[in-house]
């Protein structure tokens, strides 16, 4: 490694150096460096020139090393008034909407707002870079851009909204217009503009308006004549797996440089999924980054909040919208809607009973009358007053202020604005300066899911940088381009593949070739220019690390960057070792689990208890004992689990109606079934399209279910109540259970009926072995009769139509079960071990498969 630093050398050479090259045109003018203006091409860059320059010049008088930004500020301050671009996402959006309502696009104005400040942002800069007495001439001049060209609606809608953005952008004022000033020219004798990787229109401008009083400087290495001879040895090539494995190598390399004094490390963000993983990373090994990069506003904890509250009020909220919502308040106490118990108690209420709507479950519970359900009939009425404000359309300022009373009330105001992700939050959307009457964000109306979606636009523009602690960083998170000018210890690339990195980048916008020749914006030429500059003064730095993965996570393979591929070709790069460090890990045997379960006894006793312990006893410890089931999704799809729970409903629904008002017309009963399949569709909150899959087969189904009915009846057997809650005690035990149906037969026995949807052959299956047969016998069970019948009515839509599947043997499997319930639990009672079995199709779909290491056995042999 040389001993100067090519950053260094370029800043500070004595004959050819950006000082010395500055110094000595300052002595050539007689200007005094004090009165002197040096722009360079990024923020950052202004620290690394004074430090250079107090290093070179020593003490004394020193140029002003600004951006234009910086410069305009500290000339005059700028406040934008009206229809100025405001660069400002929140009232440049509302700016857009007014604009294209003179327009005439009233009706699309919420819709086409967002790409007319995409445009207006584009075209900005280069506006700027005109004089305010010559935009107007600068927008008849570049106003034929917006001729596409095409008879088509898309194209015509298309150059409306250029034309809107031209005019805007032309007749804005801008922060940096105060530099056009005579009291900019009368405060400075000399400007120096330090060029970067891409021409800027307004430093292009500002030099031609200063003439002989300004120069441009190259702040680039010369040109390689030839690169294989000039890239250094130490570029060093790594081929990861994956992204992940990609994230662990970066984060590898990086640890090095710092282990070998290689500080600060430049990591180049090319995909900011990537860097925000391998940042976790460093983050665990103690390693804080400073990202001068950031990431977009809308990904924040912060905002994921804000923006649940708001989909949380929409009128079509679902569950797990307003449990998002709720979970997020901050305000737990048991005064509050937010209080936790009752939210938990909802929340499992909801996936019990399979409530996905939240408005569905407000009139379901609404409809409930156990006296239990008052508490949670109070809370879900306290959770909708709250929600109900949200609901009307208003102006935009009003919007602001119900939205920051609505975050007060779920008491989240205060976490929000303690937070420094949600202090800009707060910002981005002004809610921290609202006036009295609204301010500039009063107007037209906006509908909820309006607001929503300009919350929205207004986070995703916004930028959030986490606050560096003070120190020195030792890692910097940053582009490419913004390596120009900067000394690093080392440099870590990732992505270098031909997504993240391609030779030619894609230019920003929709703009055709002409149209960006026509406007001045940068071709793709000029960016590809500027990328490949970028990418050697990365290479120039002496330790330099490029990575890629050779598959996405998709596993779609992924082929390295033409600009790595070059320097392959020319070995003007090496493979390098893997940084990280081999550990042998010992033999470990998973053993199979015995746990015993006599400290967690269980009282109440329901079939798939006692089946999960028949079939698995570790399945059972787990599931039952420790509780570890995991939630049922809310948001599923619709599938033959929620038809059997629909068809249940409805059957309860129709034998109850049928009891009250008996008869054998067979339209009547259709149109009873129809009523009960109305009902039950209401209670389980399906809409039509959720119900659409099983639609066509429900006439086949209540057809052969009629018919089945015409002929358990013949014999005299009679209905007798649908879905008991059944309770039966065995000493210290406790069977409980709920029963689809009771009959009731000719000679007086209880007949015992559960439903099933599966095929014939499955519930003929079940009572082969009645001692095999655990549901039937335990419904059997919690029945107070010593003789009974009991069988599977197994409702099908095939030609076999429904049918009955009767165990003739359930007294005595109902007497063996509960022999052997008895003795279960009592050994258990008494410590005996309660092994995981590992056998049989139970173990396909188990739950507790991942806890007892099933598939890990093998390592114990």
């Amino acid at each position: 490694m040389n001993d100067v630093h090519p950053i260094r050398a370029l800043w500070c050479n004595a004959s050819n150096g950006v000082i010395a090259r500055i110094s000595h045109h300052l002595a050539s003018r007689q200007v005094h460096a004090a009165r002197t203006v040096v722009l360079v091409p990024y923020a950052q860059l202004m620290g690394v020139a004074r430090d250079m320059w107090a290093e070179v010049a020593g003490a004394g008088f020193a140029p002003r090393f600004e951006t234009t930004r910086n410069w305009a500020s500290d000339t005059g301050g700028f406040l934008p008034t009206g229809y100025d671009i405001a660069f400002d996402m929140a009232r440049d959006l509302v700016t857009a909407q007014s604009l294209l309502m003179q327009a005439g696009f009233g009706n699309e104005r919420l819709a086409l707002s967002g790409r007319v400040v995409e445009l207006a942002m584009q075209l900005a800069p280069l506006a700027a870079a005109e004089l305010p007495q010559d935009r107007a001439v600068w927008s008849q001049r570049v106003d034929r851009v917006a001729d596409a060209g095409h008879e088509s609606e898309w194209f015509k809608i298309e150059s409306a909204l250029i034309r809107i953005a031209i005019v805007w952008a032309a007749t804005s004022a801008y922060a940096t217009d105060v530099l056009f000033s005579d009291a900019a020219r009368k405060q400075v004798d000399a400007l120096i503009v330090l060029d970067g990787y891409q021409a800027d229109p307004l430093t292009q401008k500002l030099v031609a308006l200063w003439g002989d009083s300004a120069v441009h400087m190259s702040l680039k290495h010369a040109p390689l004549s030839d690169a294989r001879a000039e890239v250094p040895p130490a570029a060093a090539l790594h081929v990861a797996l994956d992204p992940e494995d990609e994230a662990a190598l970066a984060t590898a390399c990086v640890l090095r440089h710092l282990a070998e004094g290689r500080a600060p490390v430049a990591l180049i963000a090319t995909d900011r999924a990537l860097t925000r993983r391998i940042g976790a990373q460093l983050a665990a090994q103690g390693v804080p980054t400073h990202d001068e990069t950031g990431w977009k506003l809308s990904t924040t904890r912060a905002a994921a909040t804000l923006m649940s509250a708001l989909r949380a009020c929409a009128h079509d909220a679902t569950s797990d919208q307003v449990l998002d919502w709720l979970k997020s308040a901050a305000d737990t106490s048991a005064e509050s809607p937010a209080d936790s118990s009752m939210l938990q108690l909802m929340e499992a209420r909801m996936r019990r009973e399979g409530q996905r709507d939240w408005l569905a479950w407000c009139a379901h519970l609404a409809r409930r009358e156990r006296e239990q359900d008052l508490a949670l009939l109070t809370f879900t009425e306290a959770i909708e007053a709250r929600r109900a404000p949200m609901a009307r359309a208003r102006p935009l300022g009003d919007w602001l202020r119900s939205l920051c009373e609505m975050l007060r009330a779920a008491g989240q105001w205060d976490a929000l604005a303690a937070d420094i992700a949600g202090a800009k939050v707060i910002t981005a959307l002004w809610l921290d300066d609202l006036s009295s009457d609204g301010g500039e964000f009063d107007g037209a109306r906006h509908t909820l899911a309006e607001f929503t979606a300009w919350a929205r636009d207004v986070l995703e523009d916004g930028s959030f940088k986490p606050a560096t602690g003070g120190h020195a960083p030792q890692v910097v998170v940053l582009p490419l381009h913004q390596l120009l000018g900067r000394a690093f210890g080392a440099i870590v690339m990732p992505g270098c593949d031909d997504r993240r990195l391609p030779a030619s980048p894609e230019p920003p916008g929709n703009w055709s070739k002409a149209q960006r020749a026509e406007l001045g914006l940068p071709s793709r030429e000029a960016l590809e220019a500027a990328q490949r500059a970028a990418w050697v003064a990365a290479l120039r730095n002496p330790s330099c690390e490029l990575l890629w993965r050779q598959s996405d996570a998709s596993g779609e393979p992924v082929r390295p960057s033409p600009l790595v591929q070059a320097l392959q070709l020319d070995h003007a790069a090496s493979v390098a070792t893997d940084p990280r460090t081999v550990r042998e890990v010992p033999l470990n045997p998973t053993l199979r689990p015995m746990p015993t379960g006599d400290r967690l006894p269980i009282e109440n006793i329901s079939t798939s208890v006692y089946e999960d312990l028949r079939r698995c006893p570790y399945r059972f410890f787990a599931m039952r004992q420790l509780g570890l089931r995991s939630a049922d999704e809310l948001d599923a799809e619709v599938d033959k689990r929620d038809f059997g729970n629909w068809l249940h409903a409805v059957l309860g629904h129709f034998h109850e109606a049928l009891q009250k008002a008996p008869t054998s017309d067979l339209a009547l009963r259709k149109s009873m079934l129809a009523s009960a399949q109305k009902s039950a569709t209401q209670e389980f909150g399906l809409s039509e399209a959720e119900f659409l899959p099983f639609a066509a087969a429900w006439p086949a189904v209540r057809d052969g279910y009629l018919s089945w009915l015409t002929k358990h009846e013949a014999d005299g057997t009679v209905f007798v109540e649908a879905e008991p809650w059944k309770e039966q005690s065995l000493g210290n035990l406790k069977l409980v259970g709920r029963l689809d149906r009771i009959d009731r037969s000719p000679d007086g026995r209880a007949f015992v009926i559960d439903y099933k949807t599966e095929s014939a052959a499955k519930s003929k299956d079940r009572i082969k072995d009645p001692t095999e047969d655990t549901q039937l016998a335990f419904y059997a069970a919690l029945v107070a009769d010593d003789t009974l019948r009991a069988a599977y009515v197994n409702v099908g839509e095939k030609s076999s139509g429904t049918q009955t599947v009767e165990q003739d043997e359930v007294v005595d499997a109902r007497d063996a079960l509960v022999a052997g319930l008895i003795h279960d639990f009592a050994r258990i009672a008494e410590g005996a071990a309660l092994p995981a079995l590992g056998e049989g199709a139970v173990c396909d779909h188990c739950s507790a498969r991942g806890l007892c290491r099933k598939d890990f056995w093998e390592l114990a042999a």
